[in-house]
């Protein structure tokens, strides 16, 4: 699996899992779905991912997703 698709579906997992945590346990939790869109926005602009520097120090090999 490839750095691009590994980031992708982490986040996706993420969202998914704050959906599920603010209907079935707070409404608060929808400040973590909040976290993951600003997190997804800030690294298009700057190129930051911290997920992506984790996966990278796991071993995930760094190639183009999209091609």
């Amino acid at each position: 699996m490839s750095l691009d698709r590994a980031v992708m579906l982490f986040a996706g997992i993420m969202v998914l899992l704050s959906v599920a945590l603010t209907v079935f346990v707070s409404p608060l939790f929808m400040w973590f779905t909040v976290f993951i869109g600003l997190n997804q926005i800030q690294a298009s602009f700057t190129g930051f991912c911290p997920a992506a520097s984790v996966f990278k120090m796991l071993g995930i090999k760094e190639v183009c997703a999209f091609s």
